[in-house]
């Protein structure tokens, strides 16, 4: 009961701020005040707006709106969002590109499921569609998902990207962002011993964490210093009746984006202040950078609480995937069997969520693998958005990507660099040499 009384009070206290935004709005609004030359109606109306959107995007799924592909006759394709396979938790879906052929390249986005949606990664599919054909994973929000759906952890997140790689075929290329990467590493290995046949081509890992332990950071101190019972005491809480899956047990995107914001407050609230000033003086609009940040940052969603705390236990204090002892269904998954995946693990020097290490350590743990199938990349400066959907990943380790999905693709002629990395860089994408080495 007290976890359904704290869901609810969350849910009350976002409507409730909604509500004063909007009636700050419209009261600060009318035309009578405008005959009062004061800036408080001005400013009282700039943060009504500003706090109304900002609350009644936090219960929104952004859309995708894929802007079209310009075609190589000039004309723009339209993009069409298609789910391929659905799912109780999550859909494979398909990007598909109007009026173009299929390419030869064929990439599953595996996103995250760490607070918010899919949507997440847009930039990314944005920056790799008119290069390839794109699928996603696009994971549903676990407070509209009904209790007698059962339930959804690790194992069954695992499972179904199992599912996804054996439907999408052996020419998939497999692009893991962040918190999936382990999953996504032990599902390659499932598919390579229990059917060969449907092995990606290549698994790209970007930033996740393989081994947490491998390099420490204000995630992994946490994890290690929390106990299971204190964190399934303070995190979860029960759906209330307002959604589909009421009674349902989860770690509420609500609570999430409190820690969010508590990571970064002063950040936060700098851009916010900045924000309705600009309202007030005329100088904000509907599409600027603060709302295309914002609408993303504030849309969350809830995640299963077996599929929480099963990645805590697992992943970070267990490092079942860093010591090879993961388990699916009572099944060991074991790593070694991955021979003919080509493996390549992206990591930001200046990542403090998924430190540098904790990915790499992929390939060590890939003991079957050649070493000429193995690859590894740093990129300097860049932090852990940075690597898979700001400027270092539009210059730099995107075409990266692209080359390594080419040199694996089996073709005869292999298609023309996108980027020879000089210097530093180059040895970052030279294939690896092995070394000794959520809570979201």
């Amino acid at each position: 009961m007290k976890g359904l009384i704290s869901y609810d009070a969350m849910e009350t206290i976002r409507n409730t701020n909604e509500w004063l935004g909007a009636s700050a709005r419209a009261m600060a609004s009318y035309p009578a005040f405008a005959m009062v030359p004061h800036p408080v109606f001005r400013l009282m109306s700039a943060w009504g707006r500003v706090t109304e959107r900002s609350f009644a995007r936090m219960v929104i799924k952004p859309d995708w709106n894929i802007p079209p592909i310009p075609g190589a006759e000039g004309q723009d394709h339209v993009v069409y969002i298609e789910p391929v396979l659905k799912r109780d938790f999550g859909d494979l879906v398909h990007f598909r590109v109007a009026r173009r052929q299929p390419m030869a390249r064929k990439i599953l986005l595996v996103a995250p499921m760490s607070g918010h949606y899919a949507t997440l990664l847009r930039s990314t599919v944005t920056s790799l569609l008119p290069d390839a054909e794109i699928y996603i994973t696009d994971w549903h929000n676990a407070r509209d998902i009904p209790v007698s759906k059962g339930k959804f952890d690790i194992e069954d997140y695992t499972q179904y990207l199992v599912d996804f790689m054996r439907h999408l075929g052996p020419d998939v290329n497999v692009i893991a962002v962040c918190q999936p990467a382990p999953l996504a590493l032990a599902a390659t290995a499932l598919l390579a011993e229990e059917d060969p046949k449907a092995q990606p081509r290549t698994l790209t890992l970007i930033g996740g964490p393989i081994d947490p332990d491998a390099a420490a950071t204000e995630v992994t101190d946490f994890g290690n210093r929390m106990t299971m019972g204190e964190l399934e005491y303070l995190a979860i809480q029960q759906i209330g009746f307002k959604y589909k899956g009421a009674g349902r047990m989860v770690y509420p995107g609500l609570a999430q984006l409190t820690s969010f914001i508590a990571m970064n407050a002063e950040t936060h609230t700098r851009a916010f202040v900045d924000k309705i000033f600009a309202e007030a003086r005329g100088q904000a609009s509907e599409g600027d950078k603060h709302n295309k940040f914002y609408d993303e940052y504030l849309a969350v969603m809830d995640m299963t609480a077996e599929f929480y705390l099963s990645t805590v236990e697992r992943i970070f204090k267990g490092l079942e995937i860093a010591e090879n002892r993961f388990t699916v269904n009572g099944k060991p998954v074991d790593l070694g069997k991955i021979k003919d995946v080509a493996v390549f693990t992206v990591e930001g020097a200046n990542d403090d969520i998924s430190a540098p290490g904790q990915c790499v350590a992929a390939l060590d743990l890939c003991t079957g693998l050649p070493e000429e199938k193995k690859r590894q990349h740093l990129e300097p400066g860049a932090g852990h958005y940075g690597i898979f959907a700001g400027k270092s990943w539009r210059l730099n380790i995107r075409p990266i990507v692209l080359d390594f999905i080419d040199d694996n693709s089996g073709a005869e002629t292999p298609a023309p660099r996108r980027r020879r990395p000089q210097g530093d860089g180059e040895a970052s994408a030279t294939p690896a040499i092995n070394s000794s080495r959520m809570p979201v």
